[in-house]
């Protein structure tokens, strides 16, 4: 690499003591290993700790007009499922008593505030923060979002053992936050963006994108673990997490590969290392990028060299703005159900019973169980059907007949919910999770940007912070429109999910006419050829 290039981008430091340690370097498939690996940890991270408030939510505002129960049998093991029993002290009084500013007739309205206010500064931040993630070093740019999310969201629990009641103070907290949290998104899918090709990329983010739901899983038993000793504490250990995320991210993530000595334009020593590995395709593909980057970009040192693009110029993408709106919908539905659903599950007679509060977070960790598979099955179709808008509308309409169903007969028994649950977050979870990654990440190598990959982090900061404003509606109106009966909330949600497959309908029909058109091409050409072929020899006969 280039002076300039070392003095700009320097090699994480964990990979230098490994290297030290074993006397050798690894090969780039190990490097992509580790880049996903990496970025998996820490977006898990991201969203582990945006659980809480849906954990303590019960808490802070018990339900007047819930029946208290007396359940004493666990269901369905130990104690993750447990029914609802109610003494005199811990938790349970703390359930009764509430937590103001919170605890008053308006309680859902000020919980729906909180909500609004972290994803409204989180979509916000996240247009500046693509742009910055294009300029600035991405493993410093992600280390200090984790880090600055981890501890603001930590102050957010120190309300508790502070004795802290004033409601503005847990609106900054919340606001600060999500101006952090907004560095995440654009970061990991630039760095995947740039160590990985388009082949297999749908599969490849479907699973990868499993850290979504991992985290969300994660957070929820990690905020519900420790419920009993105070909501504080459901707050300072995902926060305590996340902080340790960002370590690892510092010590561990080469944003590029030119960073540890791949794909740079100016050295031998990467041509050989990269050569190192003839059977590796991505290796082959970065070894690639060395040629043509001495031919055609000499000027240009690692990854410092390439120009960011802006926002107006990544919005005249084909296809950015139609996904940046679909997602609009499709993070309204599925950010509804991320904050939402403890304390609807909370509030609701299921088989004849009420769970307790952490048995509602530890049951709502399912739906991201099916959220996992709706991501890596969302990114095979769209690989297989080479269709990601057809696949993502696909999605969304199934969504809606799984939600009613979930409402209608979600209260049945608790194994039909269980069932229910999982199925709608399949559907929900499987288009969100195709546009936040392939679609963003194909949009972002845009052939329009002529090889400039550092519109990945600018392109993805437009659509998932457009969908980000919808996951800031959603929750908002869910507070305001819980207070009239939870089938006002699905109608809503529903809505929601047909908008958001309507809106790629233009996309779906240029698709399913490209389908339909390269057959008749393909056979219309083959009979021309047929047609040379024959003409000569019609012509020697004569």
């Amino acid at each position: 690499m280039s002076r300039s290039s070392d003095t700009t981008r320097r090699t994480p430091p964990g990979i230098l003591l490994l290297r030290s340690i074993r006397g050798k370097d690894w090969s780039f498939s190990t490097y992509r290993y580790v880049v996903l690996f990496v970025t998996f940890i820490a977006y898990a991270c991201y969203h582990a700790s945006r659980k809480p408030t849906s954990i303590v939510k019960s808490v802070l505002y018990p339900d007047p007009n819930r029946p208290l129960g007396n359940g004493q049998y666990p269901w369905p093991i130990a104690n993750v499922f447990i029914k609802e029993r109610f003494s005199d002290t811990g938790i349970n009084r703390m359930r009764n008593k509430g937590w103001a500013p919170f605890n008053g007739p308006d309680g859902t309205s000020k919980l729906g505030e909180i909500d609004v206010a972290f994803l409204a500064c989180y979509s916000l931040g996240m247009y500046v923060a693509g742009h910055l993630g294009d300029t600035l070093d991405l493993r410093l740019f992600l280390t200090t979002g984790m880090i600055g999310s981890g501890i603001f969201v930590g102050i957010f629990g120190m309300g508790y053992f502070w004795n802290v009641h004033v409601f503005w103070f847990y609106l900054v907290m919340q606001m600060v936050a999500g101006l952090f949290q907004a560095t995440g998104w654009p970061s990991v899918v630039a760095v995947i963006g740039n160590w990985f090709g388009k082949r297999k990329r749908g599969l490849i983010m479907g699973i990868w994108n499993a850290h979504t739901s991992v985290g969300n899983i994660t957070g929820s038993l990690l905020a519900a673990s420790v419920l009993n000793y105070g909501w504080g504490w459901s707050f300072i250990v995902p926060g305590a997490v996340i902080v340790m995320g960002g370590i690892l991210v510092y010590s561990f993530l080469p944003a590029y590969p030119e960073d540890i000595g791949f794909t740079c334009p100016q050295g031998s020593a990467t041509t050989m290392n990269v050569a190192a590995e003839p059977n590796d395709e991505e290796a082959q593909i970065s070894k690639r990028n060395v040629v043509r980057g001495e031919i055609n970009t000499a000027s240009q040192h690692g990854s410092v060299g390439r120009k960011s693009v802006g926002l107006l110029e990544a919005c005249s993408i084909p296809g950015v703005i139609p996904f940046a709106l679909c997602l609009f919908f499709a993070k309204l539905v599925a950010y509804t159900f991320l904050y939402w659903l403890p304390f609807y599950l909370s509030q609701t007679e299921i088989g004849g019973e009420y769970v307790s509060v952490k048995s509602a977070g530890n049951l709502s960790t399912l739906f991201d169980v099916g959220g996992v598979v709706g991501g890596i099955l969302a990114g095979y179709m769209s690989d297989k059907l080479n269709a990601r808008a057809t696949t993502a509308a696909s999605f969304m309409y199934a969504a809606i007949p799984s939600m009613l169903l979930y409402r209608t007969y979600g209260s049945v028994s608790k194994t039909v919910n269980i069932v229910l649950m999982m199925t709608a977050g399949l559907f929900i979870n499987g288009p969100y999770a195709l546009i936040t990654t392939a679609v963003s990440a194909d949009l972002g190598t845009h052939s329009s940007l002529r090889g400039d990959s550092r519109a990945l982090a600018t392109v993805t900061a437009i659509i998932d912070g457009t969908g980000s404003m919808g996951a800031a509606l959603g929750p908002l109106l869910t507070g305001f429109i819980s207070t009239k009966g939870w089938d006002a909330v699905f109608v809503m949600l529903m809505i929601g999910a047909l908008i958001a497959g309507l809106l790629l309908s233009r996309l779906v029909i240029a698709e399913l006419s490209e389908k339909t058109c390269k057959p008749m091409s393909q056979s219309s050409g083959q009979q021309s050829v047929g047609a040379h072929v024959t003409q000569p020899l019609l012509s020697d006969r004569r």
